[in-house]
């Protein structure tokens, strides 16, 4: 029977979902404004929880927040927030939910500033990914000079629920760093 490909050691093989995530998207470079808002949002809500948790509630944290159109989220009112408060398909926490809102409004000032979120973000990187080649999970940061310039410069935008952690997580998500580690199937593929 043929052996599985190596992957990084946090892609559990007993979770279909995760394993998906991990084998198709996890550090696929993003250049979509609603993606990236989406995942902007999805990694400042998992702080203090687990991915799995998040990628779970994936599909109605997109229900919920109109398909991460930041022209429709930044709409919301406090009557619609008090609703999402009581959608169990998503996580009922005030502050990330407030938060979404009020980041849906930030991304349209930095479209009308920078052209695209897209842009902006990516201007981090100089546009072009960073690519890591850790050996094991271990080596790789939680944070790097550039998340935490990002997140210093999202902070001064009035963006929530983005610490230097939480935007390299993002940065990981979105292909802005490849993280995958050098054994992995993926880091070759994401590369090219």
């Amino acid at each position: 029977m043929p052996q599985p490909p190596k992957r990084c050691e946090w892609a559990p093989l007993d979770d279909p979902g995760y394993l998906a995530y991990h084998d198709e998207e996890w550090g696929v470079p993003v250049h979509d404004d609603v993606r990236l808002f989406e995942m902007l949002t999805l990694e400042g809500a998992q702080a203090g929880l687990s991915w799995s948790t998040i990628l779970r509630k994936r599909e109605g944290y997109r229900r919920a927040f109109a398909g991460f159109d930041p022209a429709k989220v930044a709409r919301f009112t406090p009557a619609k927030v008090e609703r999402l408060l009581q959608d169990p398909s998503i996580v009922r926490n005030r502050m990330k939910i407030e938060s979404t809102v009020n980041n849906a409004a930030r991304v349209l000032e930095v479209q009308r500033e920078a052209g695209s979120l897209d842009a902006y973000l990516w201007s981090f990187v100089d546009g072009s990914p960073l690519v890591g080649r850790f050996r094991r999970l271990g080596d790789i940061p939680a944070e790097t000079a550039e998340s935490k310039a990002m997140s210093k410069d999202l902070k001064r935008r009035g963006f929530r629920f983005v610490g230097p952690t939480v935007c390299y997580a993002f940065m990981q998500a979105c292909g802005l760093v490849n993280d995958h580690v050098a054994s992995c199937f993926r880091f070759r593929e994401v590369r090219s």
